[in-house]
């Protein structure tokens, strides 16, 4: 057994040595030159491209036989600049060793070492590709004998740059490793691989089912994915370039932050809220420069949203347009980083707005949803639009549930330098006052239903430089209602029995209305109300005076009087003062007018006007607190001279 194993290993040691001695026999004999030139003109038989060479040529036959050129550039003979399409640190082609030991030499792959390879594209859609992909075109076509193709070209520590002058682009891919598999390349091109694009590392693939048809322009399959931190797309469908370049098929993307998504693909999106969780759906349609989106599924931060896009550029501008329809939208996420008040203060927010990012996409977007979520407010049935162009934003709201009414009007916002201008128009239809009085004014005491018009104007880098420049007016009506914070009818009658008992707490209760009117103008920050009309079943209050917008108080003046059935006259009439917070007013009647009312009082009141009587008041007055008698004589006086005595009488 031991002599069997020993002889079978003296056979395959002598059989090694055979094919070594073999080999490098075959070395020896085989003519570099020529295996140089063969290599060259399959390189160019393959690419359609004269190989030029500015270094050194290696030439290995064993162990591994390959040819090794440094300093390579590939130049169609029309191509003339300086910068070539293709230019290689070192490309090695390796032989195949069967053909070798028959002396003909045939590649199996190439590696190319450092490659560049540089995309110019023109102004009338070509490239300086285009004469290479002409050639490949003519070489590969079928049928034609002697043709050329390799297992795998491998590209290690690439370079790709594109630059487009007329829509200023200008894109570097770098660190590119990739291979390049073609078993029958006049049918299917694939390529697998990573690079680093704008700072990211991405894996990336491509496969066309038949690439002839596609070098040609004509219509082939195609798969391409793209994945990494930033996100996953994923491209299922066909592709042709007769006139212009066109892409039809199913389109996916998702990435678990479309903020960062868009700031990775040289986007700034709005605001500093929202744009998390992001995932798409959609049948795509790439014709020239716009790309059709139908059937559209989309999720952002878990609202889910169907309908239709379209993504347009043109002269280096970008436009983007979608109609989506959606049956829950929770916006929250993009209002709660805009705080108009200080946290936790009555003062409005004084923190500058961020108006350094820009936008250079313009958009038009139509939504409809079923409910809408805005922080502690639902709106029902909305329908809204929204347009952004050149860093200005046009809202207009068709039509939206909100506060049990309807409500529709436009807000505009742009901007100038560190100054945000904003002008709102609205009109709310038989809403709750309530809940609208607490959100939009921050007013937490009325009640009832009615209409408000607003039409405002501001301009301000922050939220208190808005209410410092506040322009406009309003108007608002209602019926049916109450103000909570004082009951007028039970205070009126108090006062109207004993004027200067005191009133009681005056900040309890509350004053039921029929109708209610508030005009109010606005300029530079100052709220001027023309005309204030409360009427109740039992009470009315009529109001003037002004509001500070930007200290958010009142400095008002009414006057509160029992309401009399049968149209007769206005009963008892108290004047009274609304001074202080918004949220938190402080509300007295006028003494002056309390003393009036006092029959005691009154006309004490009326004489000490009159100086006579005020001096005869004052000298009763005296009498009663001993102010009457007479007073000492001053410590520094003379005493008073002392009459003669009378002469005694004679006897």
């Amino acid at each position: 057994m031991a002599q069997g194993i020993k002889r079978l290993g003296i056979s395959v040691a002598a059989l090694i040595a055979i094919v070594v001695i073999g080999a490098l026999l075959l070395s020896l004999l085989i003519d570099r030159g020529s295996m140089r030139q063969a290599v060259e003109a399959q390189l160019r038989a393959a690419t359609g491209l004269d190989l030029a060479v500015d270094g050194d040529i290696d030439v290995a036959v064993f162990p591994r036989s390959y040819v090794t050129f440094n300093a390579v550039r590939l130049k169609g003979s029309g191509d003339s600049s300086e910068d070539s399409a293709l230019s290689v640190e070192t490309l090695t082609a390796n032989l195949r060793l069967l053909p070798l030991l028959l002396r003909r030499f045939e590649i199996a792959d190439i590696a190319l070492m450092q490659p560049t390879i540089r995309v110019i594209r023109d102004a009338d859609g070509g490239s300086n590709w285009t004469p290479f992909i002409k050639s490949l075109t003519r070489t590969m076509k079928p049928g034609l004998d002697d043709q050329v193709s390799f297992s795998e070209i491998r590209l290690q520590d690439g370079t790709l740059s594109y630059r487009d002058d007329a829509s200023a682009i200008l894109e570097r891919v770098s660190d590119i490793d990739l291979a390049l598999a073609w078993p029958s390349i006049s049918r299917t091109f694939a390529a697998a691989g990573q690079f680093d694009w704008r700072g990211e590392r991405l894996d990336g693939s491509i496969s066309v089912n038949d690439f002839i048809a596609a070098l040609a322009g004509d219509r082939s399959g195609l798969k391409l994915r793209l994945a990494g931190p930033p996100m996953k797309l994923a491209f299922d469908g066909a592709i042709a370039n007769k006139s212009s370049l066109v892409l039809e098929g199913t389109l996916s993307a998702d990435s678990a932050s479309l903020r960062n998504a868009l700031r990775w693909a040289g986007q700034e999106p709005p605001g500093a809220g929202g744009f998390g969780r992001f995932a798409m759906k959609a049948r795509a349609s790439l014709i020239g420069p716009s790309v059709a989106l139908t059937n559209v599924n989309i999720e952002l931060d878990k609202n889910v949203a169907e309908g239709v896009m379209t993504y347009t550029i043109a002269g280096g501008h970008q436009g983007l347009q979608a109609t989506l329809a959606a049956g829950s939208i929770d916006a929250t996420p993009y209002i709660s980083t805009v705080r108009l008040l200080a946290s936790g203060a009555r003062d409005w927010n004084r923190q500058l707005f961020d108006l350094g990012s820009s936008n250079p996409i313009d958009l038009d977007v139509r939504l409809s949803a079923a409910k809408v979520l805005l922080g502690s407010s639902t709106l029902g049935r909305t329908a809204l639009s929204a347009n952004l162009r050149g860093g200005a934003l046009a809202l207009s709201v068709g039509e939206a549930q909100v506060y049990g009414g309807i409500v529709q009007g436009t807000l505009g916002v742009s901007r100038r330098d560190n100054i945000a201008n904003i002008k709102t128009q609205f009109q709310f239809r038989d809403v709750d006052l309530e809940a609208c009085a607490s959100d939009l004014l921050g007013v937490r005491n009325l009640s009832g239903r009615g209409n408000l018009g607003i039409s405002l104007e501001a301009s301000g880098s922050s939220p208190f430089g808005l209410a410092q420049s506040l322009d406009g007016s309003a108007l608002l009506t209602g019926h049916d209602g109450a103000i909570t914070g004082f009951n007028v009818e039970q205070l009126l009658k108090r006062l109207e029995r004993r004027p200067l008992s005191g009133g009681g707490n005056f900040r309890n209760g509350k004053t039921p209305f029929t109708t209610l009117n508030v005009a109010v103008r606005f300029r530079d920050g100052v709220a001027t109300a023309d005309d204030i009309r409360i009427d109740g079943p039992t009470a009315k209050i009529s109001l003037t005076g002004t509001a500070s917008v930007p200290s958010r108080e009142y400095d008002l003046k009414g006057v509160a009087s029992l309401a009399n059935g049968g149209g007769a006259a206005a009963g008892f009439e108290l004047p009274f003062i609304v001074e202080g917070p918004w949220d938190d007013p402080l509300i007295f009647p006028d003494p002056e007018s309390l003393i009036r009312r006092s029959p005691a009082s009154a006309p004490l009141l009326d004489a000490v006007k009159d100086k006579k009587t005020r001096d005869a008041v004052r000298s009763v007055l005296e009498r009663i607190t001993g102010g009457g008698r007479k007073s000492e004589p001053d410590a520094g006086a003379e005493p008073p001279s002392t009459a003669p005595a009378a002469p005694p009488k004679a006897n």
